[in-house]
């Protein structure tokens, strides 16, 4: 252990001549351990938030979606749909409409967005874990029957019953060119669809969307071989970056390719300045606590004057003192910063394997437990945190009381 270090160690530990000086060194490390658990706690739970919010976007949303960079919708005639599906990694290559429109049921109506899909979409798991109502996700039967698929809140607005075999919805889209007359007869193509479930993923695609089959929607719109986009789902395990590559090297510059984070990038960006920001409130708080890490430090150097003289009469210059009483702060601040961290981090464990934490009782909660999710970069940048204000506030005190000290003894020297 070099010199400094186990000095600066000997006085962390060793009993002071004021007992004041052990009380503030001890409140010093009682601060920043309550500061770096609040950190990690509270990115934990922002973690978990994050993971449970994209785990039921993620459920409606294509790992990649392609659209047109110019324009709004694809020929479907000159996109290479079978090379797409030829590409290691990719299960299913689905055209899609998407359109506002206005929904009328139960002499109720609500204005949202219909997507008009392939019945592929029936075959992909994920979707099926989304919708209650029926058993699997329906868009069409064998008689070639079409049904729609609305979400929960829509479904609300418009008072249908998924359960209900009778349950109807009129779907009202704008008709290509402009219209003669100002009304719904001449403005929009209208077509009735019965409702065979109901899905269910997260609010806002809830309150707005309805799935019917893309040639029912195609007629309606009078697109032929058109979409507005194409979605790509790949198998589990996929590398969806490298399948991401590989799909824009095919259709090249004139589409664009987004993977699940950029198709919900307002989303995303909105969940990770909220971190943050908390993050830097909570750093604050962090730099306030480290200040009776500098009471403690101004002290504990005035109680250890004698032993500074007796080191610099044993050969220690200024840089040696220098460095035990800066290796003394740090060492104050990593020892709060431990505890606190090794606290958290059982805290945030217990969490996710007991989740003893609730959300309540009564309420309809898509979790029962508050969800967190433990990260290793989070760990090691309140961490670095730590080590960073610890090691400013330390070198800022002990910097200015060997300046003090030095001007003291020029004076006494003058004299």
């Amino acid at each position: 252990m070099r010199l400094p270090l186990f000095i600066a160690n000997r006085y962390l530990l060793a009993k002071k001549s004021h007992n004041l000086i052990n009380i503030i060194t001890w409140i010093s490390i009682l601060g920043i351990s309550v500061g770096s658990f609040a950190l990690i706690v509270v990115l934990s739970a922002f973690n978990g938030l994050e993971k449970v919010i994209s785990s039921m976007n993620n459920r409606l949303t294509p790992d990649l979606q392609i659209s047109a960079v110019k324009g709004k919708t694809i020929d479907l005639t000159a996109f290479p749909l079978d090379q797409l599906k030829d590409i290691q990694g990719v299960d299913y290559v689905i055209p899609t409409i998407t359109e506002d429109a206005l929904f009328r049921a139960n002499d109720k109506q609500h204005i949202g967005q219909v997507k008009g899909v392939g019945l592929e979409y029936q075959k992909i798991g994920r979707l099926n874990e989304i919708v209650f109502g029926g058993s699997d996700l329906v868009l069409a039967d064998e008689d070639e029957h079409y049904f729609a698929v609305p979400g929960a809140g829509v479904a609300w607005y418009l008072g249908i019953n998924a359960y209900n075999p009778y349950a109807m919805v009129r779907i009202y889209v704008p008709k290509r060119g402009n219209a003669s007359q100002m009304s719904l007869e001449n403005s929009f193509n209208s077509d009735v669809v019965t409702v065979r479930s109901v899905f269910s993923t997260e609010q806002e695609q809830d309150e707005k969307l309805v799935l019917v089959p893309f040639d029912m929607l195609s007629e309606l719109l009078e697109y032929e071989d058109k979409a507005t986009n194409v979605e790509v789902f790949t198998v589990p395990n996929a590398d969806n970056n490298k399948v991401k590559k590989a799909v824009a090297a095919i259709i090249g510059a004139d589409y664009s390719v987004k993977n699940q984070q950029e198709q919900q990038e307002t989303l995303y960006k909105i969940m990770r300045s909220e971190k943050w920001a908390v993050y830097v409130i909570l750093t604050f708080i962090l730099i306030l606590a480290t200040f009776n890490v500098v009471g403690s430090l101004s002290m504990l150097m005035i109680d250890k004057r004698k032993d500074t003289e007796i080191l610099k009469a044993l050969g220690a210059d200024n840089r040696l003192i220098h460095k035990i009483f800066m290796n003394e702060g740090l060492l104050i601040s990593v020892a709060g910063g431990i505890i606190g961290l090794l606290l958290g981090i059982i805290l945030v464990l217990l969490q996710q394997q007991f989740g003893f934490v609730k959300f309540g009782t009564g309420g309809n909660y898509v979790v029962d437990a508050y969800p967190v999710l433990l990260k290793l970069k989070d760990v090691l940048l309140i961490f670095a945190t730590i080590l960073v204000v610890g090691c400013t506030s330390a070198l800022l005190t002990v910097r200015h009381a060997m300046r003090k000290a030095d001007i003291q003894k020029s004076r006494l020297n003058d004299r």
